[in-house]
């Protein structure tokens, strides 16, 4: 379908991209790799025709069509969401006005035997055929089915496109993009604004799709899924491997190993060879066999180690001082803007150490609840900030809040404090900026590189509470790996607000589901919040939204038809006895909390007089931990 063709790429007489060549096959799914600023997204605007290399083609067939989604993208505002998608469809309503005027053409001729005609007959023929192929006569519903998909209720079909986040607003792009259908789909990290269930709906829509698939993503899982095929830039050239990402990182590793010990038996024939025509060049006996060694050296052809970047991120965490018990405490907590609640009753207990998920749709609040621990919105209910507790925050945007115009350096210059501003060099140069990096202007970092600025000042200052919002986006693998073990590492508590399952995995003991204006809690990791998450669903079909509805596969779908009066009975008495036990312990559960959070207001308050107040409250304590572990069987025991 495709031929990449010797291109090459350069910027400021610095190779970028160094004559690479390949092919993109009809069925091919394409994970396009390497670490941040190795060129992936340039060349993906090259196939797309967007830029041109220095060097080299790239050959396609005249009648492709290709869709590009960039990372960044100026996108209208003056239209609906449903206007703004219908655009997908822009070809199919030209193509129907021009088979319009060519039957309002052949209806006022009357010269049926001339050629021009016969031509008029050939050309509405093809356009009325290739009409006919495309099948589009139910396009409002593929409408309906993507935007559903991508996360967006019915009721925002309507609604204008200005009134949507950046991210929602991507997502109506990545919509026309599918919509098209076209040959070849170019999408460079299509999953940053997308939450689980979308980018769950995306893979099995890429895997699906008929046309090929070339993406760049950090989201290991994503990539994994929908791949078949790794493409890996580094240092201007490229590797191909026809398997899946996971693959490919065992296979890329053979290879380099394969590499250095035929390098390093190389040097050791080239050594010996030198050191045998060094010894004896100025013997006459061994003069024969010196000028063989020096020919042999000659036409030695000289292996080349893939050298992969060698930097290395240092990132570890200062130790967390010590907070209290709990750092954080929700009590029927709510928040609306207007009209619209975000979410409402959000009652929740962090405990110290504990390292937690927040995760759902977007525009369900995660964003806000965690603008609501940091203080910087208003809020109703009670939410409670423990003792000692030192937050360290990276927001969503933390990237874009830097200021452009001033040096790697000069960032975390100014905003060092004491002590450490006499290892700012040090600092720099463990984050992969130094030397030269240092003196780089902002703004001509990548998204990853920026990302990684801000991570280095939020270590600046030790915290024993850290909230990161989408920390991982424009990280690249390596890094988002760093990344995730420095936090697994951290003494302190961690809530991390995420899409990212492979970056979550390990990480959190427990994840914070948010939805439908509540906020739901799950123990244990994000696999089995998603397992359980789709047991769940069967067990409460009636009360899932449409698109939850829909996510369920048909072949888990029993249908109650079939079940007799009896069955259904006994599963309804079942339901029914297990949930009376569930609310029996929550509120059990409630009142030795109360009575927890008591006895610790009068110890705050240095209230010692009863000398039995601290068995009361290691008593109360090991009561609680008993209640949470039946609440939890209790759960689990609640039939499907």
């Amino acid at each position: 379908m495709i031929s990449v063709q010797h291109i090459s790429v350069e910027f400021s007489a610095k190779p970028l991209l160094d004559d690479i060549s390949f092919v993109v096959n009809k069925r091919d799914r394409i994970a396009l790799v390497g670490k941040n600023g190795a060129g992936k997204s340039t060349l993906l605007k090259i196939i797309a025709g967007q830029q041109l290399p220095t060097a080299g083609t790239v050959a396609k067939p005249h009648d492709i069509t290709i869709g590009y989604l960039p990372q960044q993208m100026k996108l209208g505002d003056s239209l609906t969401v449903r206007q703004e998608v219908m655009k997908a469809f822009e070809h199919i309503h030209e193509l129907d006005a021009a088979i319009d005027r060519l039957n309002d053409e052949m209806a006022q001729r009357t010269d049926y035997d001339s050629d021009s005609y016969q031509d008029l007959i050939e050309t509405l023929a093809l356009k009325t055929e290739t009409r006919a192929m495309m099948q589009s006569e139910n396009y409002e519903a593929e409408i309906e089915k993507t935007l559903l998909g991508l996360g967006f209720e019915r009721t925002d079909f309507d609604r204008p496109t200005a009134e949507f986040s950046g991210g929602w607003r991507m997502r109506v792009e990545i919509a026309k993009i599918l919509l098209q259908k076209p040959d070849v789909l170019l999408l460079d990290e299509p999953t940053n604004h997308l939450d689980i269930d979308s980018i769950q709906w995306l893979e099995a829509f890429l895997k699906n799709c008929n046309g090929a698939v070339i993406l760049v993503s950090h989201d290991r899982a994503f990539i994994d899924n929908v791949t078949n095929r790794t493409i890996e830039i580094m240092l201007g050239r490229i590797y191909d491997y026809q398997v899946n990402y996971s693959h490919f990182i065992e296979l890329r590793q053979e290879r380099l190993e394969q590499q250095r010990r035929a390098y390093e038996n190389q040097q050791k024939l080239i050594h010996d060879t030198e050191d045998f025509i060094e010894r004896f060049r100025y013997k006459a006996t061994k003069a024969v066999q010196v000028q063989s060694r020096i020919k042999q050296l000659e036409k030695i052809e000289r292996i080349e180690v893939d050298e992969m970047d060698n930097k290395h991120l240092h990132l570890k965490f200062p130790p967390a001082p010590r907070s209290g018990d709990y750092p954080v405490i929700a009590e029927d907590l709510s928040k609306s803007y207007g009209d619209h609640n975000v979410f409402h009753d959000v009652t929740f207990t962090i405990k110290r150490g504990e390292k937690v998920a927040f995760v759902g749709k977007n525009g369900a609040g995660k964003s806000t609840l965690v603008k609501c621990i940091m203080h910087e919105i208003e809020y109703d209910g009670d939410l409670k900030i423990g003792h000692n507790v030192k937050i360290g925050y990276f927001a969503q945007n933390q990237a874009q809040l830097l200021d452009e115009n001033i040096s790697v350096h000069d960032t975390i210059d100014y905003a060092a404090t004491g002590e450490i501003r006499t290892r700012i060099n040090d600092l720099l140069g463990a984050f992969m900026f130094g030397g030269p990096e240092a003196d780089k202007k902002v703004k001509v970092l990548s998204g990853g590189e920026k990302s990684r600025l801000a991570m280095l000042k939020l270590l600046l200052e030790p915290v024993n509470l850290l909230i990161l919002d989408e920390p991982t986006n424009h990280l690249d693998m390596r890094t988002k790996d760093i990344l995730k073990d420095a936090l697994m590492s951290f003494d302190g508590t961690v809530i991390v607000v995420s899409h990212d399952r492979f970056f979550l995995d390990g990480l959190v003991e427990k994840v914070y589901e948010f939805g439908g204006g509540v906020v739901k809690e799950h123990l244990g990791g994000i696999y089995e919040f998603l397992e359980k998450r789709n047991i769940e669903s069967l067990q409460q079909l009636e009360a899932l939204t449409p698109v939850a509805a829909a996510a369920v596969p048909a072949e888990q779908k029993v249908s109650e038809g079939k079940q007799s009066y009896l069955e259904r009975k006994e599963l309804e008495r079942k339901v029914k006895q297990a949930a009376r036990r569930v609310q029996k312990l929550e509120q059990r559960i409630a009142d030795i909390e109360a009575e927890i959070a008591e006895i610790e207001d009068r110890l705050a308050k240095g209230d010692t007089s009863d000398p039995t107040i601290f068995d009361r409250h290691a008593s109360l304590n090991a009561d609680l931990e008993a209640a949470m572990d039946e609440w939890m069987n209790s759960n689990e025991q609640q039939p499907l």
